[in-house]
This record gives structure tokens, sequence and C-alpha cells, in this order.
């Protein structure tokens, strides 16, 4: 029996359009491993239709007024919301993601994010109006930067997508936005939404590979680039942006070491550490994976997580009981075996380590110990839903430990002593960092890392103001 596959579609200048050249690209159900829809595969042609239309529509939506922008923006978060539903059946089709957290924990963040960009569109600030040179006044313009070019990831793409687009359109930009190869469906779905709320060309949508992405960070047409993705990637597109100096945002991989002292309360940072850890599977830059234990409870604490990971459910999206769904693609499944496959003689597996079933990409959750700081898997981004355990003597030697990796996104601190965590929070070269939690990120406040985890933020009015250009206007006062 041949499987009819469900065919998507590029959403350009307010129409659906296939590939140009009419190549395409399978799309598989991580659940199953088996195809279901065919994505375009995008080209050059199909790079410069999204363009040109973006920058066709920016004049018109750069002289909208912050109120309008913020009417608009509010009537996108109103029909996320009323079509919640349908949103996270795509999504999960394409992610394999579990249903209900899907709703609950990423649809309610979404909605909320977009309100609060519609609401920072309406308080942009700059310096007051002062004259600073005699007979001179001075004042000061934030304006959109123009054409965005955004590349967004196969990890949350419906989250991702609205990270990229709900700051830069409140700021008055126009977007061409490419999804993951791997998971293009829900972002169409949000696309046609948008479609039928904003003008055409302001918001369009274009699917493909790696190179599809290098096109549009090549287009001489943006003059911002923004990436989620990997550190490999982000350095590919920070090097073709600078040929003609293009603004770049990059949010690149992480690390996240999670410092736990011997005062703290150890079963809540168990219970805590595994859901950050193996939540969606471990696919996160922030996840809780790098856990530094002190000496005198990391025995304790290394049987408490191992029994939590032996507990957390794998499986369907339908199942509620299900925490770790699958990983996104047969190559994820790949690199997330290879890290255990290369473990040194010195490491333990306290906890999974193996592929679940023959069907899909799942992995059980997994917990390590027995590492040492230079071993691969302490040093590089498994981005699966393993987390390893490394003990340390005392604050010294877990402040080196924790900022001992290249990667400078997100960390937590786990301790009663609150000068302690205060220090620690200070020298640790992250970020963020969280004390006595780990992963729970609001609107308000800025998400971004240091180091090869890249530049710019998400989120905040910080996220908000990457997205406008700073211009400064003297007049005379005797003219």
């Amino acid at each position: 029996m041949t499987t009819v596959l469900r065919t998507l579609r590029n959403y350009i200048g307010g129409e659906s359009l296939d590939a140009a050249e009419g190549q395409t690209i399978e799309i598989v159900n991580p659940v199953t491993g088996e195809s279901y829809a065919t994505s375009p595969l995008s080209g050059r042609e199909d790079v410069d239709a999204a363009m040109a239309a973006a920058a066709a529509a920016f004049p018109a939506w750069r002289e909208t007024t912050p109120a309008e922008r913020q009417r608009l923006l509010l009537k996108i978060a109103d029909a996320f919301e009323a079509r919640a539903g349908e949103l996270v059946a795509v999504e999960s089709e394409n992610t394999g993601k579990p249903l209900g957290l899907t709703a609950s924990e990423e649809v309610p963040p979404m909605v909320d994010q977009i309100r609060f960009f519609a609401g920072a569109a309406r308080l942009l600030e700059g310096r007051s109006a002062g004259e600073y040179m005699d007979g001179m006044t001075s004042i000061v313009r934030r304006e959109p930067v123009g054409v965005c070019a955004q590349v967004a990831p196969w990890n949350y793409p419906m989250l991702m997508a609205v990270w990229k687009f709900a700051p830069a359109l409140a700021a008055g930009n126009t977007v061409v936005l490419k999804p993951s190869d791997t998971t293009p469906a829900s972002t169409l779905l949000m696309a046609a939404i948008i479609g039928s709320i904003l003008p055409k060309g302001v918001f369009n949508v274009v699917c493909g590979d790696r190179d599809t992405g290098s096109l549009m960070v090549e287009h001489p047409t943006p003059a911002m680039v923004s990436i989620t993705g990997s550190v490999r990637a982000g350095r590919q597109v920070a090097e073709s942006a600078a040929r003609d100096v293009k603004r770049v945002h990059l949010e690149l991989g992480g690390k996240a070491p999670v410092v736990v002292f011997a005062d703290a309360d150890i079963a809540q940072a168990v219970e805590c550490i595994s859901v950050a850890g193996f939540f969606n599977a471990g696919q996160d830059c922030t996840a809780a994976t790098r856990v530094l234990v002190q000496e005198s409870v990391h025995d304790e604490f290394v049987t408490a997580l191992a029994r939590a990971a032996t507990g957390t459910k794998t499986g369907r999206p339908d199942d509620p009981d299900v925490l770790c769904g699958p990983l996104n693609n047969a190559n994820q499944l790949t690199q997330v075996s290879g890290f255990i496959e290369r473990l040194p003689a010195h490491a333990k597996i306290e906890a999974g380590g193996h592929r679940v079933g023959n069907k899909g990409y799942f992995y059980a959750p997994t917990v390590v110990s027995g590492l040492k700081q230079d071993d691969e898997i302490i040093q590089n981004e498994v981005f699966g839903p393993v987390i390893t355990v490394q003990p340390f003597r005392d604050e010294a030697q877990a402040l080196d430990y924790a900022n001992g990796v290249d990667y400078a996104l997100a960390s937590s601190v786990w301790t009663k002593d609150h000068a302690r965590a205060m220090r620690m929070s200070k020298t640790m070269d992250f970020g963020c960092v969280w004390i006595n939690t780990h992963i729970p990120l609001v609107a308000e406040m800025p998400h971004g890392g240091f180091k090869q985890s890249g530049y710019g933020k998400d989120l905040s009015a910080y996220g908000f103001e990457d997205y406008t250009r700073i211009k400064h206007v003297m007049t005379s006062l005797d003219a």
C-alpha cells in the first residue's frame, strides 16, 4: 500500500507556493520513523521571491504606529490561543512531543511572549532631547533595521519561531523565516494564521535545508540575520554575514552546569534536575545535562537520579504519563548513541544508555557517572536525554569545572547558603544562572549566552532592542 504524503508549501507574499524548481524534502514523524509529508526544498529563486516580498512590505509596515503593530500582534496571540489544539497536533506529529506537555508548557509561553512584545512595541525608550552643543538640539531615534532573515531550530519549532518573529515584527521589521528542514509543519500553520492578520509580505516562510539557509544569509536584502542552532552553523552565519556587514544574532549550543552543594535539598534537586534534563528528550540548549555534586553527597545523589531516570517514561505523544518523547531525527539518534558508545572505560552508565524499541527515534533517559573534566561527553553538547554527574571537593573546584567548557548559555546553583549562591552567580560565566531551580523562562527577562553559545538576547526589552537601530538627529536652533 502506497502512503499518500501531505504537501507543505512555502508562504511568500501572502501565498502558499511550491519550490520554484519543484524539489521537495520528505518529512518524518519521529515516533514512527516514517514519512508523512513533503516540504519544499527552496532554492535561489524562492529566496529571492521571499526577500522581494519582505522588502516591498517594509516601507508601509515600518510606518505603522506602535499601537497598530500592538493591535495586530495581539490578534495573532488570540488566534494562536484559539487554535491551540490544532497547533499542538501539528507540532506533535512533526516532532513526537507529548501532546499534553506541548499544550501546557509551550503554547501558553508562546502566546504570552507575543503579547509581551506587542506591549514592548509601545515602550521604546531613548535619551531625552537635549542641547549638548551651543545652538544645537539632539534627539535619538530608534528605528527598525529592515528585512530580517531568521533561521529557527528543530527542538522547539513553534516556540523558537515566536522568539524570532515577535520582537522583529513589533519593532517594525519584516521577516523571512526558515524553519528546520525536519520540522516545518507547525511554522507553516503559524504562517497561515499570521498571514490572515498581517499585510502581505510582512511575514514569509521559506522551507529548505542548510543550503537554503546559506542563500538567505548571503542575500543582499536582509539587514539582520538571526539564528538559533549549532555552533558550527553559527560560525558559518557569522562568517557569511560579515562579508556585507549584516547584523547577526546568534543563540547557539549549551552545556549547562548544575552545581549541587552538600547543603542543598537533594530530593528537590533530583526531582527538578531530572525533569530539566529529560524534558523534550533533553533537546534543549539549557537542559540540565552536566551535574556537579559535592563529594559528600555524590553517591546519594547519583543513586536518586538514576532511580528518577529509570522512572521517567518514554513513549508516544498521546500517553499522558510520558515526559520524554523521541529524538527529532535519525541523525540525532546516531549522535546521542555515539556519545554513549564512545564513553571511556572509567565512565559508568547508572541508568539507560540504550535505544528504546526499534521503531522511531526513542532513547532511554540516561545517567552517566565516573567522568573526568576533559571527557568528550563533558565538553561537547549531546542534545539528548543524557545527564552526566561529576564530584567536586569545594566551591573553587566547582567553579573551575562549571566554567571549564566552551559553552556559556545557562547554569544553576543548588545551595541553602545565600552568600555562596551570590558568589557563584557572580563568577559563573553563563548568560543565565538559576538558583535552586533550573530552566524556567519568562518573557520579561533576557535569554542568551556568552563564548561559543553566541551573542544577542532573546525575550525581554533587550531582545526587542536587538531588532532596532539607533540614529542621532541634530538640528540647529538658529536656522
